[in-house]
């Protein structure tokens, strides 16, 4: 299972909402490059970003970011937020970035998202935010009438490379992932589902793993990283490679 740090960019600072309101936002950072480089030294096999701005405007704003953290890091960076046209996700594959995500334009115009898998194949990933069940768009800021189930299907038939499937009630939370709702949608896909919202400790990681065989093989850890409560060379060690027996003891604090 792939742990994947993540940095929200928030007028160009690291920061985390709190179940996706901009008006609870905290800032970690204001390097979000040294930020990146960090996660890269403690082992990340892949950078997870969210244009927060981007999200909210409908095109990307923290540009200049992005393309620094891509070019100071040697893995691959996937970048969601605002993706909404062709132009806009050719920007940052161009800038060098390894996947992007779509949100919104999954929902109001997936013959664009099918044009996008054809034309990049393996490097478009849908991400599916899910609210009581129904899939938010436009940063959160609206639900839609989606059921996530049905969406992650349809996405996969028109060749996403994999879904990032978030609880929105979760993120940020720290309350742990919801495992059911992941259990349901992956059990309904072959593509790989990437878990992210709400993991707060060791165990929650350990948790998932009893999904890998789903398909469920990523993780996103955002807060818990930056409050210290996960150390990512921890939960590497823990699950990265499925072989949590082998991480001593002591290194699982809040396992009590």
């Amino acid at each position: 299972m792939e742990i994947l740090p993540a940095i929200d960019l928030l007028e160009g600072k690291c920061v985390r909402l709190y179940q996706g309101d901009y008006g609870q936002s905290q800032v970690y950072h204001e390097d979000p490059v040294a930020v990146a480089e960090q996660w890269q030294a403690q082992g990340a096999s892949r950078l997870h970003l969210v244009d927060l701005d981007g999200a909210k405007e409908g095109q990307p704003v923290n540009l200049t970011a992005i393309a620094k953290i891509v070019e100071s890091l040697n893995i691959p960076v996937q970048v969601g937020g605002g993706l909404r046209d062709r132009a806009r996700v050719k920007q940052l594959l161009d800038l060098g970035v390894n996947r992007v995500i779509l949100g919104t334009i999954a929902v109001e115009n997936p013959d664009l998202v099918g044009e996008l898998c054809t034309e990049f194949p393996g490097q478009i990933v849908v991400g599916i935010d899910a609210r009581n069940g129904k899939v938010a768009t436009r940063g959160w800021l609206e639900t839609s009438t989606v059921e996530a189930g049905e969406l992650a299907q349809r996405m996969e038939k028109l060749g996403a490379a994999a879904i990032i499937y978030t609880d929105i009630h979760r993120d940020g939370t720290m309350a742990g992932p919801n495992l059911e709702a992941l259990r349901q949608l992956a059990s309904q896909l072959t593509i790989p589902v990437i878990a992210s919202g709400g993991v707060s400790q060791v165990q929650d990681l350990l948790n998932l793993l009893s999904l890998e065989s789903l398909g469920v093989n990523g993780v996103i850890i955002g807060k818990a990283l930056y409050t210290g409560d996960i150390q990512l060379e921890t939960a590497i060690r823990a699950v990265g490679n499925g072989r949590w027996q082998d991480v001593p003891p002591s290194d699982f604090p809040r396992l009590g």
